[in-house]
């Protein structure tokens, strides 16, 4: 019995489902699920999101305590839901070139499990007992009970569907689509260049049943007169025998939550009052923590990474000055940490704080500005520990349980408080030594599920040097406009991400309303 079937032998009436898969990575699907979702939210659909299999370094904690993709916790808020792991229930988080954290259902495994998971001797897709069987059993779970809560969902693929390596075992693309039966519309980016090749690449390296589900076209991020393009969307639809259902413009300033590519800030006024680097490691984390300095009117701010500086008219191992440097989380600690050194970084970093600038770390960033960081299990690694850049008096064991909390509280700088929220996603468990002697805890913090209250973080006794755990803590207005007076931007413009998000949210899905077939789109739906 097919997974549809078994679906519709139940008494719920399953939900309508369609899925966005794309032409490339970042054509725009997870910012078009987003779209579609809050779209039909506003018009009373009772929608989520869903997408198969992710492998994406921003995550974020859901309500149910498990973690997920970024997009997809973009997608929950675009449908008005609290995150749930069903949404994404297989998650990859690469540690390195070849090796990955494995989280089902919210859920990371262990080395063991990952064993059992994948199949002993390595084999991804092996049919008997390995990756594939065992990831999309998970990915059916929640899919079925998603259908059955929900009226529609929309399902966002990865990468695209017509690469042919990983086309054997595939569970994020047509290998799940075929699976449940639905329906899928391909979106490509024309900025690019070379759309149309794209779309009848993509659609000529499917299999014969895939093309037939196949239901049309959106082009994505066009620039110029439409009517400049008619004559190769004619051709395309002819060509093709499937519509095209819409064309996006591109939208200058959509700030929306990046699933892993890092953005450039907007363009500012030379006038900026604080001046902020955060520093692009390997394996950089959660980096939409800083959507809110990225586009606060007063701050300039900047992501150093080894590709910018060489762009720049440093020296090898200094960096731009800065008021305010940040380290941010990292999946790999001991490695990126390794590579600061490696690029010189550490010593650009001690002349900062001895010209009095202050540095922030958070989560990966603030265990490396520890003592140490010991890995006994080998959880993101070769077992062994690394000697921390020893600005607080703090030693990280990296254990293979993984903390993660949705909390809220105060923070308290400068003889200030401030209300907080944020979340925390971390496998290391941190012991401050002397906490009385050189530094103190700037947070205290509840987790919102146990009402468990508990101290985090700390703030150095000269006052140049805070860290903690928190993801999300510049999300909280009151929090962040406190931190920017720390480093030093006193009157600070309040800069609100969550009224952003919902700004940007809605104006996007006024533009799907006008350049996609939202009819056909619901004809598809029902089909």
């Amino acid at each position: 019995m097919s997974p549809k079937k078994k679906i519709e032998s139940d008494t719920a009436v399953p939900a309508q489902v369609l899925m966005v898969q794309g032409t490339t990575s970042d054509a725009g699907k997870s910012t078009l699920v987003a779209g579609l979702c809050r779209l039909f939210a506003r018009r009373g659909v009772n929608v989520a999101p869903f997408k198969p299999q992710n492998m994406a370094l921003n995550s974020a904690v859901t309500a149910d305590g498990g973690e997920i993709g970024r997009a997809q916790a973009l997608q929950a808020i675009a449908c008005g839901l609290p995150l749930h792991t069903d949404f994404n229930p297989i998650l990859l988080k690469p540690s390195s070139d070849t090796g990955a954290q494995v989280i089902v259902q919210g859920r990371a495994l262990d080395q063991m499990e990952a064993k059992t998971f994948f199949g002993q001797d390595g084999e991804r897709i092996k049919e008997k007992g390995g990756y594939r069987v065992k990831a999309m059993s998970a990915v059916l779970d929640s899919f079925e009970r998603l259908s059955r809560g929900y009226d529609t969902l929309f399902v966002e693929g990865a990468g695209s569907p017509a690469e042919i390596n990983l086309r054997e075992g595939d569970i994020a693309n047509m290998g799940f689509a075929e699976a449940v039966d639905c329906p899928v519309i391909i979106i490509a980016d024309i900025d690019k260049g070379g759309v149309f090749a794209h779309m009848v690449g993509t659609l000529a390296l499917l299999s014969e049943s895939e093309q037939a589900r196949v239901k049309g076209f959106v082009i994505n991020r066009f620039r110029g007169d439409i009517a400049l393009l008619q004559s190769g969307l004619d051709w395309l639809e002819f060509y093709t025998n499937k519509p095209v259902l819409g064309v996006l413009p591109y939208l200058h300033d959509l700030h929306l939550d990046a699933e892993d590519a890092l953005v450039a800030s907007p363009v500012k006024s030379q006038n900026s009052k604080l001046n902020v680097l955060v520093l692009v490691f390997p394996r950089i984390s959660n980096h939409t923590d800083f959507d809110p300095l990225r586009l606060h009117p007063q701050i300039e701010f900047n992501y150093v990474s080894v590709q910018t500086l060489s762009q720049s008219p440093l020296t090898s191992g200094e960096l731009p000055q800065a008021d305010l440097i940040i380290l941010p989380g990292s999946k790999n600690v001991r490695a990126d940490l390794d590579f600061m050194r490696e690029q010189g970084w550490d010593i650009a970093l001690a002349k900062h704080l001895r010209y009095g600038g202050k540095v922030m770390g958070i989560c990966g960033g603030y265990q490396m500005l520890g003592l140490m960081i010991d890995d006994p299990s080998g959880v993101e690694g070769e077992v062994g520990d690394t000697e921390g850049l020893g600005y607080l008096s703090l030693v990280t064991e990296l254990k293979p349980d993984k903390v993660l909390r949705q909390v809220t509280g105060e923070l308290s700088l400068l003889g200030e408080q401030a209300a907080v929220k944020g979340y925390e996603i971390h496998c290391g468990e941190s012991q401050i030594l002397n906490p009385d002697l050189s530094q103190n805890s700037p947070f205290s913090l509840t987790v919102e599920s146990e009402a468990e209250e508990f101290s985090d973080g700390m703030l150095t006794k000269d006052n140049q040097i805070l860290g903690t755990y928190l993801h999300g803590v510049f999300d909280s207005p009151q929090a962040c406009t406190l931190i920017l007076k720390w480093a030093g931007l006193n009157h600070a413009q309040v800069v609100d991400i969550d009224a952003i998000r919902e700004e940007q949210l809605n104006r996007f899905a006024d533009q799907l309303e006008k350049s996609l077939d939202i009819e056909k789109i619901e004809e598809i739906l029902r089909s």
